[in-house]
């Protein structure tokens, strides 16, 4: 089960859900993998190319593809290993414990966040600093435009 991004069709902007489906999972080819489904969240994947159309880049196709392929054992693939956030392999007695949905985001789970070592209070006086000097360049740009449009006639002092 493959999650896919919005906006990667011209006739749709809702996102899609990929399913592969193996009649025998335990064919020579590959590993055994009966009892298991793989699912990956691709709906962070992608950029947008304009407002409304969003499409995934090569490396985007091929870390899918690569998860996929090491999941199912591919000679020449890379080992398998969930990814929080991106993919994982969940158990049919998961799967049941979850009522049967099948939504990538609720097996994967959410990417680890990064740690943060700056103490709050610092971290606080940094970004209200930040936003005094945004602010004040703020005001120095708005009485530069004001002063353009006024050259231009387009400015009164009374509205």
């Amino acid at each position: 089960m493959v999650a896919m991004p919005g906006q990667l069709f011209y006739s749709t902007q809702i996102p899609v859900c990929l399913w592969f489906i193996a009649r025998d999972k335990r064919n020579g080819r590959f590993r055994n993998r009966r009892g298991e489904t793989l699912f990956i969240d691709a709906r962070k994947m992608g950029m947008l190319v304009d407002r409304t159309h969003r499409e995934l880049n090569d490396e985007d196709i091929a870390r899918i593809a690569g998860t996929y392929h090491a999941w199912r054992g591919d000679k020449g693939a890379a080992k398998y290993e969930d990814i929080a956030g991106f993919c994982r392999r969940a158990t049919r007695d998961e799967i049941a414990a979850h009522d049967f949905v099948l939504t990538p985001g609720r097996y994967v789970g959410a990417e680890a966040a990064e740690e943060d070592d700056e103490p709050f209070g610092e971290k606080m006086k940094r970004l209200v600093a930040t936003l005094r000097q945004q602010q004040a360049e703020a005001t120095t740009l708005d009485a530069a435009i004001v002063a353009n449009l006024r050259e231009l006639g387009f400015w009164a002092d009374t509205p």
